[in-house]
């Protein structure tokens, strides 16, 4: 029962994934269809990414009051409805809308599938390898995801990317409903309800003024107002943060230099990763004139690179220290984004391949940054932090989308060469950004992880688990 259990909990992570990363890809055809801007495609995304990072450590916190259970049922039904809004939309509003309550599905769907398998599996050998088999989700919905959108784009109608959640979230929820049956203590916490509508307040204001400055101005009250509300809410939260008595994120883990430093790295390949996926399925479609499929297809070697360096990092960092190995793979990253920079018009899948294959081994080996992070704090506190983690990774792929999407639309709008041109001159530019950015965090790397750190031993799940979803869930 317990594997049939485990079954249902990664399938109903599986989906969640396959989401994020079956969508790039028919971003073009959506754009068409529904007649949108590039900030209508942001907004696509990002409303998405928006909800799930504001309320990740929520979907925890009802978990420890109401049980892992009932939470997972509830996000999985959440997202599976929503998916079938998301599916039948016909217009920009409703898809941004229904990915929105997407978003909230799998905030209370996410963190709390690692809660049951630790609920389901005491041993720690079967957690070991029951976390395992979960982790590897992630890296299928990377080699899956942008395939199947390619292919559903070019053959079906766009709508179907979001309904093939249905028939998996309807199948999932009955297997779930039967199989899961964990033990439950009820902890007694509160929801640190004015820190989530501060967070809240800051990450909506700030995103709508990156996404909407190109379109309002950016020197126009609107935006000035909107980035002085983020910055005023933000500052309200760290206050409240300081105060409250069960805080959502605990701010004191930010005094270790490995963890602030190691988290800003992690949220710099995030960054990067999430922006570079988004740009890149435009780009691919619109301007080398790849069709829907041979687009998805062309991210797949990409994906399974990456996974495979995943599965021999850590052993690559155990000879060369972790601080090396991330900043070779910041380093691999970063040269990967310029180069693909230099791709003209006329370029074909021989001239990108090489920066993809060497983007995706770069990748690959920031898994051992989780460790590390996790490793040099008490094991009481890994629990907390991989939530950190994990919501800090989301908000920085939201600003990789967000900010760079600023920096493109800005570059294009100014560009008097034809539409196309003026695409491709503004996101080459935005990929030589991307790339210093990236770039950045090699001496940051280098100085938060230079002290030799023990690795987490193997049955933590928390660690395991927030490794794995640092490569799986990748836009």
């Amino acid at each position: 029962m317990r594997w049939w259990a485990l079954g249902a909990v990664t399938l109903g992570t599986f989906m969640t994934y396959l989401d994020n990363n079956v969508g790039n890809v028919a971003l073009p055809t959506i754009q068409r269809e529904l007649g949108l801007t590039i900030s209508g495609l942001e907004w696509i995304v990002s409303s998405y990414i928006l909800v799930f990072a504001g309320l990740m450590l929520v979907g925890g916190r009802l978990a420890d009051l109401f049980g892992a259970r009932r939470v997972f049922l509830a996000g999985l039904a959440v997202f599976t409805v929503a998916s079938l809004a998301a599916g039948l939309a016909t217009s920009g509003g409703m898809l941004i809308a229904a990915r929105a309550v997407q978003g909230v599905g799998a905030a209370l769907l996410t963190p709390t599938s690692l809660t049951l398998i630790s609920q389901l599996f005491p041993d720690p050998g079967e957690r070991g390898r029951a976390v395992g088999i979960w982790s590897a989700s992630g890296a299928l919905s990377m080699a899956l995801g942008p395939a199947t959108g390619g292919f559903i784009s070019e053959n079906l109608h766009w709508g179907w990317i979001y309904l093939i959640n249905v028939p998996i979230g309807i199948a999932t929820f009955g297997l779930a409903f039967w199989a899961v049956r964990p033990a439950f203590t009820r902890l007694r916490h509160r929801l640190d309800l004015p820190g989530l509508a501060t967070s809240a307040l800051a990450l909506v204001s700030l995103t709508y003024a990156l996404i909407e400055g190109d379109r309002a101005g950016w020197a126009s009250a609107e935006i000035l107002a909107a980035f002085g509300l983020a910055a005023a809410a933000a500052l309200a939260f760290a206050l409240v943060e300081t105060r409250a008595e069960s805080p959502m994120i605990d701010l004191s883990l930010f005094r270790s230099r490995v963890f602030s430093g190691g988290a800003l790295t992690m949220g710099i390949w995030s960054f990067g990763v999430f922006g570079i996926y988004f740009f890149s399925a435009l780009w691919l479609q619109n301007v080398l004139g790849f069709s829907p499929t041979q687009a998805g297809l062309a991210f797949v070697p990409m994906a399974l690179v990456m996974a495979v360096v995943a599965i021999l990092s850590q052993r690559i960092s155990a000879r060369l220290g972790t601080g090396p190995t991330v900043a070779l793979g910041m380093a691999l990253m970063g040269a990967a984004i310029y180069l693909i920079s230099g791709v003209g018009a006329d370029g074909d899948y021989a001239d990108v391949a090489p920066w993809f294959l060497l983007y995706g081994l770069g990748g690959g080996m920031l898994v051992p940054l989780t460790s590390a992070i996790l490793g040099g704090l008490p094991k009481e506190r890994t629990g907390v932090a991989s939530g950190v983690l994990n919501v800090s990774r989301e908000v920085f792929g939201l600003l990789g989308i967000t900010v760079l999407g600023a920096i493109l639309s800005s570059s294009q709008s100014g560009s008097d060469q034809p539409p196309l041109v003026a695409f491709l001159d503004a996101y080459q530019f935005t990929l030589v950004i991307a790339a210093v950015i990236v770039l950045a965090a090699i001496p940051l790397s280098l100085y938060a992880l230079r002290p030799a750190r023990s690795l987490p031993e193997q049955d933590d799940p928390q660690a395991t688990a927030s490794t794995a979803s640092t490569v799986g869930s990748s836009n």
